[in-house]
């Protein structure tokens, strides 16, 4: 289930809110300009399914986003707990990075936790199947995957290179858990 942490940045062991409702969590990241939204399949996706197959059964979200803001690649990306770089595919994402451009990520399957550093908070975003988060360009964050790792993500990009961080420096995403999914 999706789920919104907010702490004070120096104080990482008390949440200011704890919510795992979609429409506080969708108005509470409106407040500093992150989009959340909770999109449905217009097919059943079998496991295994190929990329096709699984923009297919989003397409008309796909499209509107796209129209909206312009993006000019669109991509799925599938990690699985066996994979063997997982961890060096984790260690990339978990240290504070922003983007010169937006961040948006819509979870097929699976699961991953985006933390934002905005304005002396940090949101701490948990998000799962159905889940599309557009974190705007500029924006300081991380990601973190869990250590073994298990999503499938449809990617939007609007710069031909893909993902591209730039790192900050800073320790704060050491400050804060590191990500451990709930088990059913």
């Amino acid at each position: 289930m999706s789920r919104l942490r907010i702490f004070d940045v120096d104080n990482p062991g008390q949440p200011l809110f704890d919510s795992r409702d979609g429409q506080a969590i969708a108005a509470e990241l409106a407040r500093i300009g992150v989009t959340f939204e909770r999109w449905q399949a217009s097919a059943p996706i079998a496991p295994g399914a190929t990329s096709e197959e699984v923009m297919q059964a989003y397409r008309a979200d796909i499209d509107r986003l796209v129209a909206e803001r312009g993006f000019k690649t669109v991509d799925v990306v599938s990690i699985a707990p066996d994979n063997p770089n997982r961890a060096q595919m984790r260690e990339k994402f978990l240290d504070e990075h922003f983007h010169k451009e937006d961040e948006v990520r819509f979870f097929v399957a699976g699961s991953g936790l985006f933390t934002l550093h905005v304005d002396g908070k940090v949101y701490e975003v948990e998000c799962v199947k159905d889940d599309l988060i557009a974190v705007p360009d500029g924006t300081r964050h991380w990601f973190d995957m869990g250590q073994s790792p298990s999503f499938v993500a449809i990617r939007f990009f609007t710069e031909p290179d893909g993902w591209v961080g730039h790192f900050t420096g800073t320790d704060i995403a050491q400050k804060f858990p590191r990500y451990t999914p709930e088990t059913a």
